[in-house]
């Protein structure tokens, strides 16, 4: 199969499944109007398999695409790039410094990290804007789905490395 098909092909499957697991399992927050989810696993790891360029773009386009089919369109853009910057840098992370079996987990803890960052960071300086003081209500619920992205990412992660065509073609990618 030609490279450039593999990569679109898995990028769009990563998009598939961060719009799913975004929208299967929604544990709604009180007061917020919002939901925590496992959406956040598959966007840290797309960043580790596929890389930050196309990481971003499946982690971003799913995310929107959970929001825009859910009914939080004017979440989509917002969405769009704190999901699309945390794959980056999980990615981004993953390619520099997962040498080792081992590293490769620190790695992927790490971007969990960076997640629980720009989720809670992130959308609390977008709420703000859009509703004053009150933002601060979502940020206990976006620590908690960071938090549940890293411990899923972190479990879902040697399952996927077991893939031989999510591994091979990560690497494609990312090569």
């Amino acid at each position: 199969m030609n490279s450039n098909l593999k990569k679109l092909v898995t990028a769009a499957l990563f998009a598939a499944l961060a719009c799913v697991a975004t929208m299967s399992i929604r544990i709604p927050t009180p007061g917020t109007n919002g939901y925590i989810h496992p959406g956040d696993a598959i966007v840290i790891l797309s960043g580790v398999f596929l890389g930050p360029a196309w990481g971003l773009a499946a982690a971003g386009i799913g995310s929107a695409m959970a929001d825009l089919i859910g009914g939080y369109v004017w979440y989509v853009p917002i969405t769009f790039v704190i999901k699309g910057a945390v794959a980056f840098v999980a990615g981004t992370i993953y390619r520099k410094a997962g040498r080792t079996p081992r590293s490769r987990y620190v790695c992927v803890i790490c971007g969990g990290i960076a997640d629980i960052i720009f989720v809670a960071g992130g959308y609390f300086l977008c709420e703000y804007v859009l509703y004053g003081p009150g933002a601060a209500a979502s940020v206990p619920a976006n620590l908690i789905q960071g938090l549940s992205g890293l411990v899923i990412g972190v479990l879902l992660y040697p399952v996927l490395y077991k893939v031989p065509e999510i591994r091979r073609s990560g690497r494609e990618i990312a090569g």
